[in-house]
């Protein structure tokens, strides 16, 4: 009886299952730096607006790799990294919040669209609260029709920090090689030790998080890349105010066992936008589009679909 594969089979095939999800895609010069994104194509005929989807932190978009069939059976689904993870470039520099939402935008202007629905998770719900903000203030180049808002830190005192996340906030805000000593190892567990006790990752889909994340040395740049929280501290009335106040349609996707996230933000988020429905992913934690993505799916598109 055979012992699987090994480790090094294993990190060959999340290396080339990175490679597809890459194929197709675009890189879109802004300030200097290459976004890359890309369109997954409806597998059926559609009117319905294209979905936007982006990512959290510390991870990239290959975390929808599994939810995105589903997602995309009747609409286009638009994909991207922001600067600084996974295909995107990773420059030395400070990020925050306003520079990752101008990638979106970039993305969104490449692909000439107007109008889309937005999907955000974790930081991405920060990036979504930006993205709002312009909308509000009459500066956003596109439109948003409905919005789909899942496990993030939107309320960034309800937020459980892991001990992973407070190491990094405490370093300086700089480039550091002694993160990525370990190869990603470390990185790896960290973003498992967010998910709900049993959930459980395909082993090729872990490689292939951490090849992106290895990719142009970008965990050296996690002190760098976190500083959105120190964004969100600063002005939560902007990003989470938006998130709250903006008129567009909204539900909310949550995995109940999220330990940094925790679902009591969901609840207070659906206490202030009481016409917002909430579906609560039972035994799921931080990653449900990872641990659960057909469930997840579902959830979303039933309350994009209303």
């Amino acid at each position: 009886m055979g012992s699987g594969p090994s480790e090094d089979e294993i990190e060959a095939a999340g290396i080339a299952a990175a490679a597809a999800w890459e194929a197709g895609g675009v890189r879109v010069r802004v300030g200097g730096h290459d976004i890359w994104g890309k369109v997954l194509p409806a597998t059926t005929r559609t009117d319905r607006p294209p979905l936007l989807v982006i990512h959290g932190f510390p991870t990239c978009s290959f975390d929808w790799n599994r939810a995105v069939p589903t997602l995309r059976a009747e609409r286009d689904v638009v994909v991207l990294d922001l600067l600084g993870f996974g295909l995107s470039d990773k420059p030395d520099l400070r990020y925050g919040l306003r520079r990752y939402a101008d990638g979106v935008e970039a993305i969104v202007a490449h692909f000439g669209l107007d109008h889309v629905d937005l999907v955000t998770h974790d930081l991405g719900d920060s990036v979504g609260g930006e993205l709002l903000a312009r909308s509000l203030e009459g500066a956003l180049g596109f439109t948003i029709g409905r919005r789909a808002l899942s496990n993030g830190s939107i309320y960034i005192e309800m937020a459980h920090l892991t001990a992973g996340q407070q190491f990094l906030l405490g370093l300086p805000d700089e480039r550091n090689a002694s993160v990525a000593a370990d190869g990603g190892v470390a990185y790896a567990a960290g973003v498992i030790g967010t998910f709900a006790p049993g959930s459980t990752i395909d082993p090729v889909d872990r490689a292939g998080f951490v090849a992106m994340a290895l990719r142009q040395d970008g965990l050296s740049l996690l002190p760098r890349t976190i500083r959105y929280i120190e964004d969100r501290r600063a002005e939560q009335g902007r990003f989470t105010g938006a998130i709250e106040r903006h008129p567009s349609p909204v539900g909310v996707v949550w995995g109940d066992a999220d330990p940094v996230a925790i679902h009591a933000m969901a609840e207070r988020f659906v206490g202030v936008r009481t016409d917002a429905p909430l579906i609560t992913l039972e035994g799921v934690g931080h990653y449900p589009m990872v641990e659960a993505p057909q469930r997840f799916a579902d959830a979303v598109l039933s309350v994009l679909d209303v």
